[in-house]
């Protein structure tokens, strides 16, 4: 009998225990074609014999970002979308521009967990945990940061020049909620009364903010 017990637990459990990694790849590469519509988890392959040497390299984090805005910041992305090399392999990597006193405002990351590297600057770089527990540090050139999936975080530069930041992603295409937007730049827009319900001011306080968006 309790091998009969055993027997059928094995059988239950076989499915979930075969899915409970990524299976080994099946190709050496599959640059994503962006042409196509995305399955579930990544783009289809772009045929081998389109492929080239400059599929697999990409120069999009050269550039100074324009911090000429609100924030003082911009954030230049190497996700699947700007680098389809990237494709079901499970990385990217962004570059985050902070102008003085700039900020990459509130935001996380659904799909990733972050790393990232100071290249220029000094920067706080702050997380806060699903216990409201806030972790924060100024760093400087050389130091690195993590930031665990999902957790709201932010980095702002707090030096007397310009910042720069490499940050890795193990995700092709971690995504971004940023808070401000999110709450307050919708389309169709959340109703008054559940922001200002949310937030424990008026409507009119409520409205002032929209309208900078």
């Amino acid at each position: 009998m309790a091998a009969l017990v055993l027997y059928l637990v094995v059988f239950l459990l076989a499915p979930f225990l075969s899915h409970a990694a990524d299976p080994d790849p099946l190709l050496d590469f599959c640059v994503a074609d962006l042409n196509a519509s995305p399955s579930f988890a990544s783009f289809p392959c772009k045929p081998t014999s389109n492929v080239t040497s400059e599929d697999f390299f990409f120069d999009g984090l050269m550039n100074e970002g324009n911090t000429s805005n609100s924030f003082g910041s911009m954030v230049t992305s190497g996700n699947v979308l700007a680098f389809p090399a990237v494709n079901m392999l499970g990385i990217s990597m962004n570059r985050v521009d902070l102008s003085p006193n700039g900020l990459n405002p509130p935001h996380s990351h659904p799909r990733a967990s972050e790393s990232g590297v100071v290249m220029k600057g000094r920067v706080l770089v702050g997380f806060v945990t699903t216990g409201n527990v806030y972790y924060s540090k100024v760093l400087v050139p050389g130091q690195m940061f993590v930031i665990p999936r999902g957790l709201v975080h932010f980095q702002k530069n707090v030096g007397g020049d310009k910042a720069v930041i490499i940050a890795a992603f193990n995700s092709q295409n971690p995504g971004v909620v940023r808070l401000s937007s999110t709450l307050f730049d919708t389309n169709p827009s959340i109703p008054d009364d559940v922001l200002s319900q949310t937030f424990l001011v008026d409507r009119n306080t409520v409205e002032g903010i929209r309208s900078n968006f």
